[in-house]
Protein backbone atom coordinates (compact mmCIF):
# COMPACT_ATOMS: atom_id res chain seq x y z
CA UNK A 1 0.00 0.00 0.00
CA UNK A 2 1.20 3.54 -1.11
CA UNK A 3 2.72 5.52 2.17
CA UNK A 4 0.55 8.47 2.50
CA UNK A 5 1.38 12.63 2.00
CA UNK A 6 2.61 13.49 5.24
CA UNK A 7 3.71 9.80 6.54
CA UNK A 8 6.55 10.03 8.84
CA UNK A 9 5.95 13.65 10.43
CA UNK A 10 4.39 13.72 13.62
CA UNK A 11 2.58 16.65 15.36
CA UNK A 12 1.69 17.68 18.61
CA UNK A 13 -1.61 19.50 18.64
CA UNK A 14 -3.21 21.76 21.56
CA UNK A 15 -6.17 22.91 19.64
CA UNK A 16 -9.59 24.16 20.56
CA UNK A 17 -13.42 25.01 19.59
CA UNK A 18 -13.21 24.28 15.81
CA UNK A 19 -10.29 26.25 13.60
CA UNK A 20 -7.25 24.37 15.17
CA UNK A 21 -8.85 20.95 15.61
CA UNK A 22 -10.00 21.22 11.90
CA UNK A 23 -6.14 22.17 10.77
CA UNK A 24 -5.00 18.83 12.83
CA UNK A 25 -7.97 16.84 11.14
CA UNK A 26 -6.66 17.88 7.80
CA UNK A 27 -3.19 16.97 8.43
CA UNK A 28 -3.54 13.78 10.09
CA UNK A 29 -6.06 12.64 7.14
CA UNK A 30 -3.17 12.97 5.17
CA UNK A 31 -1.28 10.97 7.23
CA UNK A 32 1.07 12.59 9.85
CA UNK A 33 0.50 11.35 13.17
CA UNK A 34 -1.58 14.08 14.99
CA UNK A 35 -1.17 13.13 19.17
CA UNK A 36 -3.52 15.54 20.98
CA UNK A 37 -1.69 17.10 24.37
CA UNK A 38 -4.57 17.23 26.78
CA UNK A 39 -5.58 17.48 30.63
CA UNK A 40 -7.45 15.42 33.26
CA UNK A 41 -7.43 18.52 35.60
CA UNK A 42 -8.12 21.68 33.13
CA UNK A 43 -10.83 21.34 30.59
CA UNK A 44 -10.78 22.79 27.17
CA UNK A 45 -13.21 25.98 25.92
CA UNK A 46 -15.82 24.36 23.37
CA UNK A 47 -13.63 21.68 22.68
CA UNK A 48 -14.70 18.26 24.19
CA UNK A 49 -18.01 19.98 25.03
CA UNK A 50 -19.30 23.12 26.27
CA UNK A 51 -18.74 22.23 30.16
CA UNK A 52 -16.70 19.56 31.60
CA UNK A 53 -20.01 17.66 32.94
CA UNK A 54 -23.17 19.24 31.65
CA UNK A 55 -26.32 18.58 32.89
CA UNK A 56 -28.70 16.63 31.51
CA UNK A 57 -31.56 18.73 30.92
CA UNK A 58 -29.44 21.71 29.03
CA UNK A 59 -28.65 18.95 26.30
CA UNK A 60 -31.12 19.29 23.68
CA UNK A 61 -33.28 16.72 22.75
CA UNK A 62 -34.36 18.17 19.14
CA UNK A 63 -32.97 20.66 17.15
CA UNK A 64 -31.38 23.72 17.89
CA UNK A 65 -28.72 24.12 21.09
CA UNK A 66 -28.92 24.59 24.97
CA UNK A 67 -27.26 28.36 25.36
CA UNK A 68 -28.37 31.01 23.18
CA UNK A 69 -29.80 28.41 20.59
CA UNK A 70 -25.96 27.24 19.82
CA UNK A 71 -26.43 24.08 18.02
CA UNK A 72 -23.21 21.95 17.65
CA UNK A 73 -21.98 23.34 21.09
CA UNK A 74 -24.30 21.49 22.77
CA UNK A 75 -24.96 18.19 20.65
CA UNK A 76 -23.65 14.59 22.85
CA UNK A 77 -24.10 11.11 20.88
CA UNK A 78 -27.73 10.02 21.73
CA UNK A 79 -28.48 13.65 23.34
CA UNK A 80 -26.68 11.62 26.35
CA UNK A 81 -24.39 13.30 28.20
CA UNK A 82 -23.07 10.48 29.99
CA UNK A 83 -20.69 9.75 32.57
CA UNK A 84 -18.06 10.92 30.15
CA UNK A 85 -19.63 13.71 27.67
CA UNK A 86 -16.14 14.46 26.21
CA UNK A 87 -16.15 11.45 24.71
CA UNK A 88 -19.52 11.36 23.48
CA UNK A 89 -19.10 15.02 21.89
CA UNK A 90 -20.77 15.15 18.30
CA UNK A 91 -18.21 18.13 17.30
CA UNK A 92 -15.28 16.36 18.84
CA UNK A 93 -16.02 13.33 17.45
CA UNK A 94 -15.67 14.74 13.65
CA UNK A 95 -13.14 16.69 14.02
CA UNK A 96 -10.74 14.30 16.09
CA UNK A 97 -10.65 11.38 13.43
CA UNK A 98 -7.47 9.65 12.54
CA UNK A 99 -5.84 11.15 15.82
CA UNK A 100 -4.50 9.98 19.18
CA UNK A 101 -5.05 11.39 22.39
CA UNK A 102 -2.20 11.94 25.75
CA UNK A 103 -2.86 13.72 28.86
CA UNK A 104 -0.32 15.61 30.57
CA UNK A 105 -0.89 18.45 32.87
CA UNK A 106 1.45 21.37 31.49
CA UNK A 107 0.17 23.79 34.26
CA UNK A 108 3.30 21.57 36.57
CA UNK A 109 7.25 21.75 36.04
CA UNK A 110 7.03 18.20 35.39
CA UNK A 111 4.44 17.97 33.17
CA UNK A 112 6.60 20.39 30.95
CA UNK A 113 9.19 18.21 31.20
CA UNK A 114 7.22 15.17 29.94
CA UNK A 115 5.61 17.73 26.85
CA UNK A 116 8.94 19.31 25.89
CA UNK A 117 10.16 15.08 25.68
CA UNK A 118 7.55 14.56 23.41
CA UNK A 119 7.74 17.58 21.33
CA UNK A 120 12.23 16.33 21.00
CA UNK A 121 10.17 13.48 18.93
CA UNK A 122 7.76 15.92 16.86
CA UNK A 123 8.00 17.49 13.71
CA UNK A 124 5.25 20.60 14.30
CA UNK A 125 3.77 21.80 17.41
CA UNK A 126 -0.05 23.51 16.13
CA UNK A 127 -1.93 25.39 19.12
CA UNK A 128 -4.87 27.47 19.18
CA UNK A 129 -5.52 28.35 22.37
CA UNK A 130 -6.29 32.30 24.05
CA UNK A 131 -3.15 34.47 22.89
CA UNK A 132 -0.64 34.25 25.82
CA UNK A 133 -1.90 31.21 27.58
CA UNK A 134 0.46 29.04 25.94
CA UNK A 135 3.72 31.22 26.89
CA UNK A 136 2.75 31.27 30.18
CA UNK A 137 3.46 27.85 30.96
CA UNK A 138 6.58 28.31 29.35
CA UNK A 139 6.06 26.61 26.37
CA UNK A 140 7.23 29.45 23.49
CA UNK A 141 9.03 28.79 20.23
CA UNK A 142 12.18 29.96 22.11
CA UNK A 143 11.92 27.54 24.73
CA UNK A 144 11.02 24.29 22.27
CA UNK A 145 14.19 25.34 19.83
CA UNK A 146 16.07 24.29 22.81
CA UNK A 147 15.20 20.83 22.45
CA UNK A 148 14.03 20.35 18.96
CA UNK A 149 15.88 22.78 16.87
CA UNK A 150 14.27 22.31 13.59
CA UNK A 151 10.49 22.43 15.37
CA UNK A 152 8.03 24.10 13.47
CA UNK A 153 5.42 25.64 15.68
CA UNK A 154 2.44 27.18 14.79
CA UNK A 155 0.05 29.30 16.96
CA UNK A 156 -3.41 30.72 15.53
CA UNK A 157 -4.91 33.62 17.67
CA UNK A 158 -7.16 35.26 16.80
CA UNK A 159 -5.81 38.60 15.29
CA UNK A 160 -2.42 37.74 15.43
CA UNK A 161 0.69 37.91 17.87
CA UNK A 162 1.92 41.37 17.50
CA UNK A 163 -0.49 44.67 17.22
CA UNK A 164 -1.96 46.89 19.37
CA UNK A 165 -5.35 44.00 19.47
CA UNK A 166 -3.26 40.60 19.94
CA UNK A 167 -4.43 39.72 23.12
CA UNK A 168 -8.18 39.48 22.17
CA UNK A 169 -9.64 36.66 22.92
CA UNK A 170 -12.47 35.84 20.14
CA UNK A 171 -14.72 33.15 18.63
CA UNK A 172 -15.51 32.66 14.65
CA UNK A 173 -18.56 34.91 15.07
CA UNK A 174 -16.59 37.73 16.26
CA UNK A 175 -14.19 37.15 13.60
CA UNK A 176 -16.78 37.11 10.77
CA UNK A 177 -18.09 40.42 12.14
CA UNK A 178 -14.53 41.86 12.21
CA UNK A 179 -13.84 40.83 8.77
CA UNK A 180 -17.21 42.35 7.00
CA UNK A 181 -18.28 39.01 6.85
CA UNK A 182 -21.28 39.60 9.60
CA UNK A 183 -22.16 42.72 7.47
CA UNK A 184 -22.33 41.07 4.23
CA UNK A 185 -24.11 37.83 4.72
CA UNK A 186 -27.31 38.76 5.89
CA UNK A 187 -30.86 39.83 4.71
CA UNK A 188 -31.18 43.77 4.13
CA UNK A 189 -34.50 43.77 5.83
CA UNK A 190 -33.88 42.07 8.71
CA UNK A 191 -31.40 42.41 11.85
CA UNK A 192 -28.21 40.17 12.18
CA UNK A 193 -29.33 37.78 14.68
CA UNK A 194 -32.26 36.77 12.70
CA UNK A 195 -30.65 35.72 9.84
CA UNK A 196 -26.88 34.75 10.99
CA UNK A 197 -25.78 31.23 11.07
CA UNK A 198 -23.90 29.20 13.96
CA UNK A 199 -22.09 28.02 11.28
CA UNK A 200 -19.09 29.87 10.84
CA UNK A 201 -16.70 30.15 7.74
CA UNK A 202 -14.11 31.94 9.67
CA UNK A 203 -13.06 28.27 11.55
CA UNK A 204 -13.27 26.21 8.55
CA UNK A 205 -11.05 29.24 6.97
CA UNK A 206 -8.60 29.60 9.40
CA UNK A 207 -7.77 25.70 9.78
CA UNK A 208 -7.35 25.41 6.25
CA UNK A 209 -5.31 28.03 5.97
CA UNK A 210 -3.42 26.81 9.05
CA UNK A 211 -2.78 23.35 7.90
CA UNK A 212 -1.16 24.87 4.17
CA UNK A 213 1.15 26.65 6.58
CA UNK A 214 2.13 23.69 7.86
CA UNK A 215 2.71 22.09 4.23
CA UNK A 216 4.79 24.89 3.34
CA UNK A 217 6.96 24.94 6.60
CA UNK A 218 7.68 21.16 6.28
CA UNK A 219 8.98 21.61 2.57
CA UNK A 220 11.12 24.62 3.76
CA UNK A 221 12.73 22.42 6.28
CA UNK A 222 13.02 19.16 3.66
CA UNK A 223 14.92 21.95 1.54
CA UNK A 224 17.11 23.74 4.38
CA UNK A 225 16.85 21.48 7.59
CA UNK A 226 15.23 24.97 9.27
CA UNK A 227 12.31 24.89 11.35
CA UNK A 228 9.94 27.90 12.02
CA UNK A 229 7.52 29.90 14.03
CA UNK A 230 4.14 30.56 12.11
CA UNK A 231 1.96 33.28 13.16
CA UNK A 232 -1.14 32.77 11.77
CA UNK A 233 -3.68 35.70 12.41
CA UNK A 234 -7.43 34.02 11.86
CA UNK A 235 -8.83 37.47 10.98
CA UNK A 236 -6.34 37.81 8.08
CA UNK A 237 -7.27 34.13 7.04
CA UNK A 238 -10.83 35.43 6.49
CA UNK A 239 -10.43 39.00 4.75
CA UNK A 240 -9.14 37.33 1.34
CA UNK A 241 -12.28 35.56 0.97
CA UNK A 242 -13.95 38.57 1.01
CA UNK A 243 -11.71 40.42 -1.33
CA UNK A 244 -14.38 42.15 -3.91
CA UNK A 245 -15.34 44.08 -1.11
CA UNK A 246 -12.53 45.31 -0.05
CA UNK A 247 -11.63 46.32 -3.69
CA UNK A 248 -15.04 47.95 -4.16
CA UNK A 249 -13.83 49.86 -1.25
CA UNK A 250 -10.05 51.22 -1.96
CA UNK A 251 -11.18 51.32 -5.87
CA UNK A 252 -14.23 53.05 -5.89
CA UNK A 253 -14.97 54.19 -2.24
CA UNK A 254 -18.14 52.38 -2.32
CA UNK A 255 -19.53 50.14 0.82
CA UNK A 256 -20.84 47.21 -0.46
CA UNK A 257 -24.34 46.40 0.86
CA UNK A 258 -25.45 43.21 2.17
CA UNK A 259 -27.90 41.63 -0.53
CA UNK A 260 -29.52 38.00 1.41
CA UNK A 261 -29.02 35.44 -1.47
CA UNK A 262 -29.07 37.48 -4.50
CA UNK A 263 -25.78 38.56 -6.60
CA UNK A 264 -25.14 41.81 -7.18
CA UNK A 265 -24.55 41.39 -11.03
CA UNK A 266 -27.28 38.33 -11.38
CA UNK A 267 -30.79 38.08 -11.71
CA UNK A 268 -32.80 36.16 -11.04
CA UNK A 269 -30.91 34.63 -8.03
CA UNK A 270 -32.88 33.26 -5.07
CA UNK A 271 -33.39 30.29 -2.54
CA UNK A 272 -37.31 29.63 -3.31
CA UNK A 273 -40.21 27.46 -1.51
CA UNK A 274 -40.85 23.95 -3.17
CA UNK A 275 -42.90 21.35 -2.12
CA UNK A 276 -43.42 19.48 0.69
CA UNK A 277 -42.22 20.47 4.92
CA UNK A 278 -39.18 23.23 4.64
CA UNK A 279 -37.74 22.36 0.95
CA UNK A 280 -36.30 24.97 -1.22
CA UNK A 281 -34.49 25.24 -3.70
CA UNK A 282 -30.97 27.61 -5.14
CA UNK A 283 -31.70 28.95 -8.61
CA UNK A 284 -29.40 31.13 -10.25
CA UNK A 285 -29.66 32.89 -14.01
CA UNK A 286 -26.37 34.47 -14.87
CA UNK A 287 -26.94 35.39 -18.54
CA UNK A 288 -29.72 35.96 -21.06
CA UNK A 289 -29.18 32.15 -22.70
CA UNK A 290 -30.11 30.61 -19.03
CA UNK A 291 -32.85 33.33 -18.56
CA UNK A 292 -34.14 31.34 -21.68
CA UNK A 293 -33.36 28.19 -20.10
CA UNK A 294 -35.43 28.75 -16.58
CA UNK A 295 -38.13 30.14 -19.28
CA UNK A 296 -38.53 26.54 -20.61
CA UNK A 297 -38.25 24.70 -17.38
CA UNK A 298 -41.06 26.65 -16.20
CA UNK A 299 -43.04 25.67 -19.49
CA UNK A 300 -42.83 29.05 -21.12
CA UNK A 301 -44.73 31.30 -18.85
CA UNK A 302 -46.44 34.34 -20.46
CA UNK A 303 -45.01 36.69 -17.68
CA UNK A 304 -41.43 35.27 -19.28
CA UNK A 305 -41.99 36.77 -22.54
CA UNK A 306 -42.35 40.05 -21.14
CA UNK A 307 -40.28 43.02 -22.42
CA UNK A 308 -38.70 43.97 -18.92
CA UNK A 309 -37.57 40.82 -17.95
CA UNK A 310 -35.59 40.21 -21.28
CA UNK A 311 -32.23 42.12 -19.97
CA UNK A 312 -30.39 41.34 -17.03
CA UNK A 313 -30.93 45.44 -15.91
CA UNK A 314 -34.28 44.82 -16.80
CA UNK A 315 -34.45 41.59 -14.57
CA UNK A 316 -32.59 43.41 -11.27
CA UNK A 317 -34.85 46.33 -11.03
CA UNK A 318 -38.07 43.71 -11.30
CA UNK A 319 -36.04 40.96 -8.83
CA UNK A 320 -38.95 40.96 -6.40
CA UNK A 321 -41.63 40.33 -9.33
CA UNK A 322 -39.96 37.82 -10.80
CA UNK A 323 -39.05 35.56 -7.49
CA UNK A 324 -42.86 35.67 -6.72
CA UNK A 325 -43.32 34.24 -10.26
CA UNK A 326 -40.90 31.59 -9.57
CA UNK A 327 -41.79 30.23 -6.15
CA UNK A 328 -45.16 30.17 -7.17
CA UNK A 329 -43.94 27.15 -9.83
CA UNK A 330 -41.31 25.67 -7.50
CA UNK A 331 -43.59 25.37 -4.89
CA UNK A 332 -45.53 22.61 -6.64
CA UNK A 333 -42.41 20.79 -7.27
CA UNK A 334 -39.58 18.76 -5.08
CA UNK A 335 -36.40 20.45 -4.99
CA UNK A 336 -34.44 17.25 -6.86
CA UNK A 337 -37.18 17.73 -9.46
CA UNK A 338 -36.61 21.37 -9.79
CA UNK A 339 -32.95 20.70 -9.89
CA UNK A 340 -32.99 18.16 -12.75
CA UNK A 341 -35.92 20.32 -14.56
CA UNK A 342 -33.66 23.28 -14.64
CA UNK A 343 -30.04 21.58 -15.06
CA UNK A 344 -31.52 19.79 -17.96
CA UNK A 345 -31.95 23.49 -19.43
CA UNK A 346 -28.57 24.42 -19.15
CA UNK A 347 -29.63 26.69 -15.18
CA UNK A 348 -27.36 26.38 -12.17
CA UNK A 349 -30.03 24.79 -9.42
CA UNK A 350 -29.34 22.45 -6.33
CA UNK A 351 -31.39 21.86 -3.82
CA UNK A 352 -31.31 23.17 0.11
CA UNK A 353 -30.39 20.11 2.35
CA UNK A 354 -29.84 19.66 5.65
CA UNK A 355 -27.64 16.84 7.23
CA UNK A 356 -30.44 13.97 6.73
CA UNK A 357 -30.33 15.06 3.09
CA UNK A 358 -26.66 15.03 2.62
CA UNK A 359 -26.47 12.15 4.60
CA UNK A 360 -28.60 9.95 2.10
CA UNK A 361 -27.84 12.20 -1.00
CA UNK A 362 -27.30 9.54 -3.53
CA UNK A 363 -24.83 11.76 -5.41
CA UNK A 364 -22.67 11.57 -2.34
CA UNK A 365 -23.31 8.03 -1.71
CA UNK A 366 -21.66 6.61 -4.93
CA UNK A 367 -18.95 9.06 -4.82
CA UNK A 368 -18.64 7.20 -1.14
CA UNK A 369 -18.37 10.48 0.63
CA UNK A 370 -18.99 9.08 3.61
CA UNK A 371 -17.50 6.51 5.58
CA UNK A 372 -17.99 4.26 8.61
CA UNK A 373 -15.57 4.18 11.76
CA UNK A 374 -16.24 2.98 15.38
CA UNK A 375 -15.93 4.97 18.13
CA UNK A 376 -14.92 3.14 21.46
CA UNK A 377 -18.25 4.99 23.47
CA UNK A 378 -20.50 6.20 20.67
CA UNK A 379 -20.08 3.05 18.43
CA UNK A 380 -20.62 2.58 14.54
CA UNK A 381 -21.75 5.87 12.92
CA UNK A 382 -21.12 7.34 8.90
CA UNK A 383 -18.43 10.36 9.29
CA UNK A 384 -18.24 12.87 6.59
CA UNK A 385 -15.09 11.50 4.95
CA UNK A 386 -11.97 13.37 3.53
CA UNK A 387 -12.16 16.16 1.04
CA UNK A 388 -10.25 15.11 -2.13
CA UNK A 389 -9.48 11.99 -3.58
CA UNK A 390 -5.75 10.87 -5.08
CA UNK A 391 -5.00 8.05 -7.35
CA UNK A 392 -1.70 7.36 -5.80
CA UNK A 393 -2.31 8.14 -2.30
CA UNK A 394 -5.56 7.40 -1.19
CA UNK A 395 -7.02 8.94 2.03
CA UNK A 396 -9.70 7.25 4.15
CA UNK A 397 -10.73 7.96 7.89
CA UNK A 398 -8.25 5.25 9.25
CA UNK A 399 -9.22 5.49 13.38
CA UNK A 400 -12.25 7.57 15.03
CA UNK A 401 -11.87 10.38 17.39
CA UNK A 402 -9.68 9.37 20.21
CA UNK A 403 -11.20 9.03 23.96
CA UNK A 404 -9.50 11.15 26.21
CA UNK A 405 -5.67 10.11 27.24
CA UNK A 406 -7.11 6.65 24.63
CA UNK A 407 -3.21 6.51 23.48
CA UNK A 408 -1.11 7.00 26.76
CA UNK A 409 0.44 4.02 26.82
CA UNK A 410 1.32 4.38 23.03
CA UNK A 411 3.00 7.69 23.63
CA UNK A 412 4.37 7.62 26.50
CA UNK A 413 6.38 4.14 26.06
CA UNK A 414 6.72 4.04 22.34
CA UNK A 415 7.41 7.71 21.42
CA UNK A 416 8.81 9.25 24.54
CA UNK A 417 10.32 6.25 25.72
CA UNK A 418 9.20 6.23 29.21
CA UNK A 419 9.93 2.74 31.91
CA UNK A 420 6.83 1.44 33.44
CA UNK A 421 8.42 2.85 36.65
CA UNK A 422 8.42 6.18 35.53
CA UNK A 423 5.12 6.27 34.23
CA UNK A 424 3.86 4.78 37.31
CA UNK A 425 5.48 7.46 39.09
CA UNK A 426 3.87 10.19 37.32
CA UNK A 427 0.38 8.66 37.14
CA UNK A 428 0.49 8.39 40.44
CA UNK A 429 1.23 12.26 40.74
CA UNK A 430 -1.27 12.56 38.01
CA UNK A 431 1.14 14.49 36.06
CA UNK A 432 -0.16 12.29 33.10
CA UNK A 433 -3.40 9.91 32.88
CA UNK A 434 -6.40 9.45 30.96
CA UNK A 435 -10.64 8.57 31.21
CA UNK A 436 -9.87 5.88 33.98
CA UNK A 437 -8.93 8.84 36.18
CA UNK A 438 -12.35 11.32 35.91
CA UNK A 439 -14.43 8.12 35.67
CA UNK A 440 -15.61 8.85 39.00
CA UNK A 441 -16.81 11.93 41.12
CA UNK A 442 -13.89 13.98 39.84
CA UNK A 443 -14.64 15.70 37.13
CA UNK A 444 -12.60 17.37 34.44
CA UNK A 445 -12.10 21.12 36.29
CA UNK A 446 -12.76 24.01 34.65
Amino acid sequence: MARLPLEGVRIVGMPVVIAGPFATMLLADMGAEVILSESIQHFPPVTRGAFSRPPQFIVPTTGGGMIGGTGGLSTYYDHWAGSRPWDRYVMFNNLGRNELSCCIDLTRPKGVDVFKRLIKKSDVFLESNRPGSIDKLGITYESLKEVKPDIIHINMPALGSTGRHSQGALFGAQLQALAGHTWLTRYPDLDYTTTQSFIFHADACAGATAAFAVLCALHYRKRTGKGQHIDLSQLETVIPHLGEAIMDYTMNHRVQEPLGNRDANMAPQGVYRCYGDDRWVVITVDSDKAWQGLCRGMGNPEWGKEERFSTVKGRMENHDEIDRFIEEWTSRHDNYEVMWILQKEGVAAGPVLDGRDATHDPHLAYRGFFEIAKHRETGVHLYPGISWKMSKTPLKIRKAAPCLGEDNDYVFKKVIGMSDAEIKELEKEQIIGGDEYVEGAGALQL
